[in-house]
Parts: structure tokens; sequence; C-alpha cells
């Protein structure tokens, strides 16, 4: 029998709950939840969870295969005096953002003796796949410097699996499709099917490296930083799906919340980010929201809103202001602060970070 969860209703834009209800009404869907950051979305609403028998959809995870968040506590005080420019400009020198990439390939361990990937995939990965890790990204993808309540220095990053992802994503959609063109629509591969496989095996390798990519920027800024002490790491996903009691659950924009589960929401550029642990709440198959979600498209962002209001509200955070940001100033989304108090029933809140630097692509 169907069930569905929507958190959060009056938050949530009239077509993100239309592209729910519609993915609800597919055959092989068996249970799903809308998250309070939920918004329009490609095919799934940004903000959703899924649970699927027999068959896994590469549209209901993403392009950004292992798109996520990654957190790091520092054992320093607001009394430690982090030049805040210097830092922010050796981050933009020792890490490539927006297609950027590096220009020699990096160390990131065994990851192939681990997972193995279809030949395509592993052809890709050894081509350019080591210059692609460590890498940023451009969007919404951000590297935050902030403190906690208890003046903690955090690292915050958001980003996925860049190209590799993308390009993986891409292929197994176009299998899907039923004229093997990307298409937005419910198409999913029968998961006994070789596709069907080939696309969890391949899903599987990109989402280790997305964890190699956050990790690696990590150490990055560890060491700009001077190697501080290190006293919380999280890395997690928000695009993914994994099997959990014979049902492939798919989160698109959502975070992994099983009980106990450290995870990190952000909110804005000005708000910052929200640790948590997950309260396993099964009605929103173990997830909560991912972050604040749009209120403003990226074209409409940057038509409608002010350039100086974007530049007043972040008075005292050290970021690109401008034109080419505008459409990712806070203005352009939810009130992180009641899509949090929202989500109560799913997620506990450990600590608040705010930001003091943004980096983004």
């Amino acid at each position: 029998m169907k069930t569905h969860t929507v958190y959060g209703k009056e938050n949530i834009e009239d077509g993100a709950l239309d592209q729910f209800y519609e993915a609800l009404d597919q055959p092989h869907t068996v249970k799903a939840a809308l998250m309070p950051d939920a918004h329009l979305g490609y095919t799934l609403p940004i903000g959703c969870a899924i649970a699927t028998e027999g068959y896994i959809f590469p549209s209901y995870v993403g392009y950004d295969i292992g798109c996520g968040m990654s957190a790091m506590k520092f054992d320093c005080s607001g009394k430690t005096r982090i030049p805040l420019e210097a830092t922010y400009d050796r981050i933009k020198q020792r890490i490539p953002v927006g297609f950027k990439y590096n220009d020699r390939d990096q160390n990131i361990g065994p990851l192939l003796e681990e997972i193995s990937p279809t030949d395509e995939l592993k052809s890709r990965f050894l081509d350019n796949g080591l210059r692609q890790v460590g890498t940023l990204g451009g969007g919404n993808h951000f590297i935050e410097l902030g403190y906690d309540e208890d003046d903690y220095l955090w690292v915050v990053i958001h980003s996925g699996s860049r190209g590799l992802g993308h390009k993986t994503a891409g292929r197994y959609m176009r299998m899907a499709s039923p004229d093997g063109k990307c298409r937005e629509g419910h198409y999913g591969l029968d998961t006994t099917s070789k596709e069907g496989m080939d696309y969890i095996k391949d899903m599987n390798f990109c989402l280790e490296f997305a964890y190699e990519n956050r990790f690696l920027m990590m150490k990055k800024i560890r060491s700009i930083l001077g190697d501080p002490d290190v006293l919380t790491t999280i890395n997690r996903h928000h695009n993914h799906a994994e099997l959990v009691d014979g049902l492939w659950v798919h989160r698109k924009g959502a975070t992994h919340a099983d009980e106990g589960l450290m995870g990190v929401i952000p909110g804005n550029m000005r708000d910052g980010s929200f640790v948590v642990r997950g309260k396993g709440n099964s009605d929103s198959l173990s997830s909560s929201s991912h972050g604040a979600g749009r209120v403003l498209g990226r074209k409409k962002a940057k038509k409608t809103l002010d350039i100086k209001e974007f530049s007043d509200t972040m008075d005292g955070i050290v970021a690109n202001v401008s034109e080419d940001t505008l459409d990712e100033s806070p203005m352009a989304y939810k009130d992180i602060f009641e899509v949090m108090e929202l989500q109560k029933d799913l997620v506990d809140v450990v600590t608040h970070i705010k930001p003091i630097l943004n980096v983004k692509g």
C-alpha cells in the first residue's frame, strides 16, 4: 500500500507538490515523504525521499550523484585570530571552483580497489577524475568558515561528484528513457537487469568519489588554517539511493537522518548551517531537509533582488557579494529557522554555525 508524508505543507510551492504526487502515483513507489525545504526540481521536487520496489530511478537521485555536506570542528576558539581576507584568497588559490579543475592528479587513495565501477566509468575516472577530485563546483556549492555557540571554529563544505557524477547520471537517464534521450519523467531501471545493476555499481562509485572530493577539500583547508586539532568530522550525502529492508530509498536533496546519525543542514550565506542528529523517523524515510530551499529561481533572483540589500545583509562576512552571486543571496531562500522548526520530529539541532567567510564558485 502506498503511503506518503508531507512536512510543512504551507511552506511548499504547489509545483513541488504536483511533482511529488505524480511520483507517488508511479507503480513501483511504495512510500514517499516531502521535506519542508521542498521546491521544484528535475522530475522530483528537491527535498524529497521516495522508496521504490524492484526499480531504481537515476532521475530520482539526479545529476549530482553524491552531492552533500561535510563539516569539521576544530579545537580553535573565537579568540584565534584568522586573517579572513588572506584565508579567503588562499582557499581560492588551492581549491578550483566553478568549472575549473586541478592541474595535476590528486592522491585520494585506492578508490578503484574498494569499489569496482563499470569499464566506462573506470575509463572516465582514470582520464580526468583525479583532477576533478578536490574541486568545489559552482551554483549553490560553497566552502564556509564559522563559529558555533561555544565559539569553536567549523569548516562546512557543500559539493558533490562533479563532472564524473553528472556524466554518469546522464548516461543512465538515457538508458532508462523510452527514446534514449535524457527526459524529465519517471523512468526506472529494473534492479535485476544488467543496466540496473550497472547503475547501482556506478552510483556507489560516484558516492565514494563525492566523499573523497569533500574530504580532500577539507584537508587542504585544514592545512591553510595551520593543521588545528580536529574534534568532529561529518561527511554525508543528500543525493543518493540506498537499499533498506528490500526497498530502494532515493533521497533527492534530503539529508539522511537515521537515529543518532549526524548531519549538516545549511541555510544561506548569512544565516549559516545547523549540525543535527537524526531521529530515525520512519514517516520521513529517516530523512530531513537538506537546506532552506529556494523561494526564487536563479533567473528571477537576478532580475528582482537588490544588490545593495544583499551587500547590507552580508555585513561582517567575507564573501563574493556581487551580481554574479545575487542568485545565492539570503533573500533567494526560505527562512532556515522556520524550516528547522518544521522538522523537529526529524532531527535534533546539535549546534548552529554562524558564518564569517564564504567561498562560492
